[in-house]
């Protein structure tokens, strides 16, 4: 009679957690729509042993269509803490597609890249036009004062010698330029566009480090909405596990120590609640700087578990790869225009030769007859040959031969670095993909050891925190299994940026 009282006493919690078991499993295995309505759940008598569940989680071997969410049954609890976790996500969660289209459109390191390549593609239009004549047209009015001390029957005079007339009006048409004698002019424009594809591959180096920063803050998020989820499921456990241990304190079936441990599980179960909680909104402003949102506006993220990994897909990504990443793009376009510095500054201690022509008038009047009298064309070459300058152009040319090295020594660097990058991603994504299928493993057998502990409990035959330990150590195995995933999503996308893809 006396354990038929105590069951009664605990019959809600136990309902609760039978009913809650399918709560948390419906996070970690989505059940396909269906049109079929389901039963009404009712509670079974303490005493009656159901008979085992089979766990629905099982690891898929590729990604399915998007599943809607399991319905939980209604159990009626008196607890006052809610069995589901408070809906706090978005009504229509962000998409990683969507997210990575938002984030191209933010201002960031990628669009600061985006400008460079366009100066850069300006510096090469310069280069071009300094080929081509350059047309001026230089106008000038000249007035001199009269000259001081002249016999009233002279004319009246300019007083400078070096000047033509009292007033002097000059209009030209200049064309001038350089004859690329040196080749300075080639190895200018040559250079250019080396920085110019330079510029374009460092745009494309930070695409491909913004999509990473995307990934990893994207799952980050959908990680952290899964921790508070447990933890918030943790928490009605730990509450209502005390609140039936008051109960049977009060009435004389357990030990006040009983109720001293229920409390204290209680509040580390607030604690990490607490912790999860202050994650997840850390989570959510990484991705809203990164997408451009408001700190206001709600953000969710799509279940982590639409990203449970292909069977052996980071396989399809091999070493060989690395020699496709931008950066090394990037860094033979340096080379080559560090390379093309050195024959500017040898250029600079070559014979230059530039021309020029002038067409118009140098007259003291406007009036026709003057002005055809001082108009005419004039053309000049001058050949300017550098003799000394204090070796000024030989340090610009050492200064160009060391950047070469530096480019070279960047190169073998960065080869080492992308390759050790490469290996350390591929280990991951492999170590990740073996932590998924072992976590789905766990859970299945965490789910089963639930449904046994709550038919042992109403049985008779076990305590009551042997139920909650299941299903605390349910929660934690589905974590784990969020975590993997997380893990392997990320490593993946390194795999991506290690080979150029």
């Amino acid at each position: 009679m006396r354990r038929r009282t105590r069951a009664q006493l605990c019959a809600g919690l136990v309902s609760a957690l039978a009913g809650w078991s399918c709560v948390s499993t419906s996070l970690c295995a989505q059940t396909p729509k269906t049109t079929e309505k389901k039963p009404a759940v009712e509670t079974p008598s303490p005493n009656a042993t159901p008979p085992p569940q089979a766990t629905p989680f099982s690891v898929p071997s590729a990604p399915g269509p998007t599943p809607a969410a399991g319905a939980s049954p209604s159990v009626a609890t008196p607890s006052s803490v809610p069995l589901a976790p408070q809906a706090t996500q978005a009504s229509n969660p962000l998409s990683l597609e969507e997210a990575l289209r938002l984030a191209n459109a933010q201002a960031s390191s990628f669009q600061q890249a985006t400008l460079n390549e366009r100066i850069a593609a300006e510096d090469v239009r310069q280069a071009q036009a300094a080929f081509l004549p350059k047309v001026s047209a230089p106008l000038s009015y000249v007035y001199t004062s009269p000259a001081l001390g002249l016999n009233p029957n002279e004319p009246r005079t300019q007083s400078f010698i070096a000047n033509n007339a009292i007033s002097e009006y000059e209009a030209f048409v200049n064309v001038a330029g350089d004859f690329d004698v040196a080749g300075k002019l080639r190895a200018t424009l040559a250079k250019n566009r080396a920085l110019l594809a330079a510029a374009h591959a460092g745009t494309d180096v930070a695409r491909r480090a913004l999509v990473q920063a995307v990934i990893e803050a994207y799952y980050g998020l959908a990680l952290a909405i899964a921790e508070r989820a447990g933890a918030e499921q943790n928490l009605a456990a730990a509450e209502e596990f005390e609140r039936i241990t008051s109960l049977l304190v009060s009435g004389g079936e357990v030990a006040p120590v009983d109720l001293i441990r229920a409390q204290l599980q209680t509040i580390e179960r607030r604690d990490e609640l607490e912790r999860d909680r202050a994650n997840e909104i850390v989570s959510a402003g990484a991705l809203r700087v990164l997408v451009g949102y408001d700190f206001t506006r709600p953000i969710s993220t799509t279940d982590l578990l639409l990203a449970v990994p292909v069977d052996a897909e980071f396989e399809q990504f091999h070493a060989n790869d690395i020699s496709r990443r931008p950066e090394f793009t990037q860094l033979e376009a340096q080379i080559r225009a560090a390379k093309h510095e050195i024959r500017i500054a040898r250029a600079d201690r070559l014979p230059s030769l530039t021309y020029s022509m002038n067409g118009g008038f140098d007259t003291d009047s406007l009036r026709p007859p003057r002005l055809k009298e001082h108009s005419g064309v004039s053309a000049a070459i001058n050949l300017n040959i550098p003799i000394f300058d204090w070796g000024a152009t030989r340090s610009k040319e050492r200064q160009a031969r060391l950047r070469v090295q530096i480019a070279e020594n960047e190169r073998t660097v960065a080869v080492r670095g992308f390759t050790q990058q490469f290996y350390a991603a591929q280990a991951q994504a492999n170590t990740a993909a073996a932590r998924v299928r072992l976590a789905g493993q766990a859970l299945t057998l965490a789910q089963s050891n639930l449904n046994t502990s709550i038919a042992r409990y109403r049985a008779g035959e076990a305590q009551i925190i042997e139920v909650t330990d299941a299903q605390t150590t349910l929660v934690t195995r589905r974590l784990a299994l969020y975590q993997a995933i997380f893990d392997y999503q990320t490593a993946l996308g390194r795999l991506r940026q290690a080979t150029g893809q």
